[in-house]
Parts: structure tokens; sequence; C-alpha cells
């Protein structure tokens, strides 16, 4: 377990997040530029989507080392470390003369994400108190959603006018600086016990696994991720074909519906402290089913307004469900963290690939049968923690729970 050492200073808050923005702009850069890809290395839709798949798939794998070794050796060297680390193969993934090179340069990306991402909400929850808990767990989600933004839109512009390669070299620059930022800035943490070694860590993780509460939290992550993942990885392509044709440029603006997650996250997560929080993850779901029927409609202004109502819905469902996971856990939250991650970069990496394949048989209309499908299971997960929390407590005030 890791204590952090007693501070009244949260400035390093904001080197945290900032870290959070760059790391996650790193792991969306492809998702603008995939008919790009698709034209210059020649490969189909699904094929290419690979390129965000990988990132994810290996994001998951990766968490369930970062979770446990955070919870033995500290939260900060594992959070500066792969920090750091991350540049290199950012910068590597400019110099890909295939696809096959790209996708194992995207790969160590994942492999080193999840060193910040699996271990950050943990490391808050040992450093503030819990009634500032969901304000900051709101405001990292805030600083992930401003970097999938970031990855999206700014990735998305640097690639039409100078070449894809290009954005994976300002962003390899920014990912060092971030790494330095996080050395210099974030309290470190000490370790107690830390002779427990790594059977106990991955005991305490598979108690997780079978923790039926925390099942469906994971279940609801996953499904939810799925869903989101895989309207905007296939969103260029609907995009880009007739009847709107749009330019790499004018597609990559409509990330900027991400706005509505940097808006919602902090406020969702302040929320949380007062109302239960499944009540308001259901809130969140059935907005983000409102937001993916409007896509259907072939009207550009409705298309982002879906999309927009899509990112509300979703960052409020998932700027709560971390926090949740916390709650849940009692005991090495740092593995219960990082297993939430897992099942939801498992659910993206499905989420990357297999809307693909509606789209090749059935276009925009195939993707949103599966991406509604998806959330539906986000909801029915929901729905079951509820029970299982009224079961236990006699009210749906899932606050309380103090289950593990």
């Amino acid at each position: 377990m890791a204590v952090i050492s007693s501070t009244t200073r949260t400035s390093w808050l904001i080197p945290l997040y900032a870290a959070g923005i760059v790391v996650f702009s790193d792991m969306y850069l492809t998702q603008p530029i995939l008919p790009q890809l698709s034209a210059e290395y020649g490969v189909a839709p699904a094929t290419a989507g690979l390129s965000v798949s990988v990132v994810v798939l290996m994001i998951a794998l990766g968490s369930l080392a970062v979770g446990p070794l955070s919870d033995r050796w500290g939260r900060w060297p594992v959070m500066v470390g792969s920090a750091l680390l991350l540049a290199l193969p950012t910068l590597l993934c400019a110099l890909s003369p295939s696809f096959e090179v790209l996708l194992l340069w995207r790969a160590l990306q994942g492999l080193c994400i999840p060193g910040l991402t699996a271990v950050a909400v943990a490391y808050l929850g040992d450093s503030l108190p819990a009634d500032q808990l969901g304000r900051a767990v709101g405001g990292w989600i805030a600083a992930n959603v401003a970097g999938g933004l970031s990855g999206r839109v700014v990735g998305g512009l640097i690639s039409d006018g100078f070449g894809w390669r290009a954005s994976f070299m300002v962003f390899a620059g920014l990912t060092v600086v971030s790494g330095l930022g996080l050395l210099a800035t974030l309290p470190r943490d000490r370790v107690i016990a830390a002779s427990s070694g790594w059977r106990q860590a991955y005991r305490a993780m598979f108690a997780h696994v079978v923790d039926r509460h925390l099942r469906s939290a994971y279940m609801i992550g996953g499904s939810l991720f799925f869903g989101f993942l895989g309207i905007f990885t296939y969103l260029p392509y609907y995009l880009s074909a007739p009847p709107f044709s749009l330019p790499p440029a004018i597609i990559a603006l409509a990330y900027v519906s991400y706005l509505a997650g940097v808006i919602v996250s902090p406020w969702a997560g302040a929320l949380s402290a007062r109302y239960p929080r499944l009540r308001l993850i259901m809130i969140g779901l059935f907005i983000a089913l409102a937001g993916i029927g409007l896509t259907l409609i072939p009207n550009l202004p409705l298309i982002a307004l879906g999309l927009w109502t899509l990112c509300t819905g979703m960052f409020i469902a998932q700027s709560i469900t971390p926090a949740l996971v916390n709650q849940l856990a009692q005991q090495a939250k740092g593995a219960a963290s990082a297993l939430y991650l897992v099942a939801y970069y498992l659910g993206g990496t499905l989420g990357g690939v297999i809307p693909g394949l509606g789209w090749q048989v059935a276009g925009w209309p195939g993707v949103i049968v599966i991406c509604l499908s998806a959330l539906a299971l986000a909801l029915a997960a929901t729905k079951r923690l509820a029970a299982q929390t009224y079961r236990q407590l006699g009210c749906y005030d899932d606050k309380n729970s103090n289950t593990s």
C-alpha cells in the first residue's frame, strides 16, 4: 500500500493534469487520419483501425502489471518513468516505413501509457481526503478528455498541413516536457510493506476480479468505451464519404465535441459527492444513447449535436465510474484501478475493430447498431450493480457501500 507524505499543497495537480493531456493525445493521434493511413499503406478501414486498437490493447495488458507494481514500489516512480519513456516510441512512429512497423511502435506506446493512466486515480486517492477525491478525479478525467481532443484535433490539423508524421514529432517533444514536469513537481510517495511480493499483489487483484460489485463496474467501463471509441474511430470514414465528402482538417474539427467532456467531467465529479454515483452513471448512459442515435440523421448540424450529446453522456458516466471503483475496493486500490482500465481498454480494443466490420457490411448504420448495443450492455451492468447495492444496503445509495 502506498502512502503519500502529508502536504497541504496541491499545486502538483496542474503538471499531473498536463501530463494526462499529452499522454492521451499520444494515444489518439492516428484516429483522425485513418483514411490517410488507408491510402498511404493500402489497408482496409478495419485494418487501419488497428493503429488505434493496438494501443488500447497494450494499455489493457500493461495495466495488469503497473497496478500491482505501483502498490509495491510506489506510484511516483511508475508514473514519472513511464511518462518519460513514452516519448521514444512516439517519435519512432513518425519514422515508420510500413504499416506493420507503425503498429509495433504504437504497441510500445500502449505499454508505456498505463504507467500514468492506470495509476493516477490511485495516486489521487492516496494523496487527497475523501471529500476532495471526486472533484480531483473529475479534473483528471477532464484532462484526459482534453488530451483526446488535442490528439484528434491538433494532431489532425498538423497532419493536414504538414503530413501525419509531423504530428508524432510534435507530440514526442511535448511528451518529454510533460515527463520532466512530473519529475520536478510530483510529490514522492513512500511504500509500506514493499516486501509483500508479487504473489500477494496478484492475489489481491484476483479478489477484485471475483467481486461481483467490481465486475459490474468493470463491465460498465468496458462497454462504455467500446461504444464511444467505435463511433469516433469510424467517424472519419463516414464524414469523408458522400454526401459529406469533408477534408481531413474539417473532420478533425468534429472532435471539438470532446469539449463537452472537459466541461461536464469536473461538474459530474462534484455532483458525485452529493448524489448516488450509479444514478448519475445511468443518466449519462441514456444521454449517450440519444447522441449516437442523432448521428444516423444525414445532416451535419444534427450529427454535430449528436456528437456533443454523446460526449456529454459518456463523460458524465466515465468521470464517476473510476471513483466508484476506488470506493468499492477496500484494499490494493492500485490493482483495482488497473483492472478497471484493463476492462475499459479491452472494450476499446474491440470497439476499434468490430464496428469497422459493421462499416464494411452496412456503412454507418452498421457502426451505430453495434455501438448502441455496447451502451445497452453498460446500462444493464449499471442496473445490476444498483440492484446489488439495494440488496446489500436496502437503498440505492451506492455512496455508502463498503464492499470489496
